[in-house]
């Protein structure tokens, strides 16, 4: 029996023969303050980001290094990705309208997937300029390379470190995490290349920084498009596996068989369920219903789970048809 899952909350009223709802939510005021530091968190990072993007095109312009200058195309390219996943955070708290049942809270997914992909096209970039650079290697001014890249690594430490108290869990905060964080390995690797290339003048070992630096964005990278991806093509959230959870709502005294299973993650950190369950004639399948969900909430911190019930016919084995719940009322 198909089941398509929706949103709506159960009013402790339930019905024969329709699907009974039951949601536990957990969106309270601890939740708004959690939402309201990531943004904090994350409009100080781009802050940053922005400021020494501004410093580093001055000094490039200055100095009269074109490295300098795309490196600060690349932090805009980070500074884009944090106002990315703003702009998604904002919409995602959109209450659910219309034909959007769920609101809109899988922006931030597809905020973390456009992260994703930005950091594989990049990883792409420096592995094609660095090839380019082993073969015909430019001048490279290294103690100007090594003054810029300290100052970077000091500014991207100070936001990884806001960063990182912001809710990791979130696909959306974690890909511009992951764009600060590789930018903090390209300044690193910069700043040592830049060493070495100012005291021993090979000018290659900048382009073997480089293709580190672009193995290191391409894993990253890879990571949230999958991550994202799954969420897209509404796999199993990581670490609940449906066999067991399957087995556990069998398991529930009353509960004779599960159907039409369906987990799946809404946004990051709020999986959903839903599924026909058959319980024993002489039972209220509404108060079993609830021992299930409890338990999902408990083992699974599965708290959107939407279950039809139905008696079971506990004749031959494998003629079992739907049997509707009596009318009951839960107060």
């Amino acid at each position: 029996m198909a089941h398509t899952p929706h949103p709506l909350h159960d009013h402790d009223h339930p019905h024969a023969g329709h699907d009974d709802h039951e949601h536990d939510h957990d969106h309270g005021h601890s939740h708004a303050l959690s939402k309201d530091a990531d943004r904090r968190y994350l409009a100080v990072a781009l802050l940053l980001l922005l400021g020494f993007t501004a410093v580093e095109v001055v000094v490039g312009v200055l100095a009269g290094s074109l490295a300098l200058i795309s490196d600060a195309g690349h932090l805009l390219t980070d500074a884009a990705a944090i106002a990315l996943a703003l702009w998604a955070m904002h919409l995602a708290e959109r209450p659910a309208t219309g034909s959007y049942t769920f609101g809109l809270k899988r922006a931030e997914i597809l905020s973390a997937q456009v992260n994703g992909l930005s950091l594989l096209l990049l990883s792409a970039w420096f592995i094609i300029e660095a090839v380019i650079r082993l073969v015909t290697p430019p001048r490279v001014d290294g103690e100007l390379v090594t003054a810029v890249a300290t100052a970077g690594i000091f500014v991207n430490l100070a936001a990884v470190w806001v960063m990182s108290k912001a809710n990791r869990q979130s696909l959306n905060v974690e890909g511009s995490f992951q764009h600060i964080l590789t930018d903090l390995y390209a300044f690193i690797a910069t700043a040592v290349a830049g060493a070495l290339v100012w005291w021993t003048g090979w000018n290659r070992i900048d382009s073997i920084a480089a293709l580190v630096v672009a193995g290191l964005m391409f894993k990253a990278g890879y990571a949230l498009v999958r991550d994202s991806g799954r969420v897209f093509l509404e796999a199993a959230p990581r670490g609940l596996e449906p066999a067991a959870i399957a087995e556990a709502m069998g398991a529930v005294d009353g509960v004779t068989a599960v159907e039409d299973l369906h987990v799946w993650e809404v946004t990051s950190g709020l999986p959903a369920l839903s599924a026909h369950l058959f319980v024993r004639r002489e039972l209220d399948c509404h108060a079993t219903r609830r021992q299930v969900q409890a338990m999902l909430a408990e083992r699974f911190a599965i708290r959107h789970a939407t279950l039809q019930t139905d008696h079971a016919d506990e004749g031959e084995p494998g003629t079992r048809r739907d049997a509707p719940c009596a009318f009951s009322h839960a107060h």
